[in-house]
């Protein structure tokens, strides 16, 4: 699998960085993994054309994780003028808010003669489903997002992709890491005990029971993104706007 990191950012742009989207090519095809709202601006400063994505899979339903989507359809629709297939898989209650953002950002929009078709998909946290030829299965995690929050674990058959979404330490992580090439975590705070989120201090000690090739940072604060050395020290991989990743 190839990784480019389009945004490893939090809801607010913490360090200048760009909402959470990660863009990976599998052996089988191009997949969006999460595409917050500044989603097209990042890609556009990659290089990369969101023409070229057979699917995007999202986490959760807050808008630094699937914001972008109402504009990017469009895009699609109206600039790109896309004939292939997409295929969009989220949580349970992803079809009903996706209508409803390109709704309201696009008013009657959904009523038009699309190019292309797009489906949405949604997932049930523990029942594994096919998504472009890839298995992903997700576990449900703790952040409120008025839907399942999720995290989410992606196979092309030769590696196997783990992301945490946003949450809390639960021990539900320990089985999404289990066995993956790469683990994606957040890690929102640096210090104590935060609704929804995971502090490095709570997710140091966790650390040896995530049984991940490698591990990585992502989704970081101001305070957090000022210690990132004490990850690197402690042998992970600390996200980066524009990063690389073979895995």
């Amino acid at each position: 699998m190839h990784l480019t990191i389009v945004g490893c950012g939090d809801a607010f742009g913490s360090g200048g960085r760009f909402n959470t989207c990660f863009w990976l090519k599998t052996a089988k095809a191009t997949l969006l993994v999460d595409c917050g709202a500044s989603t097209p601006v990042a890609l556009k400063a990659r290089g990369l054309d969101h023409g070229n994505v057979d699917g995007i899979i999202l986490s959760h339903l807050h808008g630094d994780h699937f914001g972008a989507l109402p504009f990017m359809l469009v895009e699609a629709q109206l600039v790109l003028r896309r004939e292939r297939p997409l295929v969009i898989a989220g949580p349970p209650g992803a079809r009903a808010r996706i209508e409803g953002a390109i709704e309201n950002f696009f008013p009657r929009a959904l009523s038009n003669r699309w190019r292309f078709p797009f489906e949405i998909v949604e997932i049930e946290p523990g029942k594994p489903a096919d998504v472009v030829g890839h298995q992903v299965s997700t576990a449900e995690v703790v952040h409120q997002s008025g839907a399942p929050s999720t995290a989410v674990r992606i196979s092309d058959g030769r590696r196997l992709f783990a992301y945490s979404g946003d949450t809390e330490w639960t021990d539900a992580l320990v089985g999404v890491a289990d066995g993956a090439d790469l683990f994606i975590v957040e890690c929102y705070g640096y210090a104590g005990t935060l609704k929804g989120h995971l502090s490095w201090e709570i997710l140091k000690p966790k650390i040896p029971s995530l049984c991940a090739k490698r591990i990585m940072l992502t989704h970081m604060s101001a305070p957090m993104l000022a210690k990132v050395d004490e990850a690197r020290a402690a042998g992970l991989l600390v996200a980066e706007d524009g990063g690389v990743l073979d895995f």
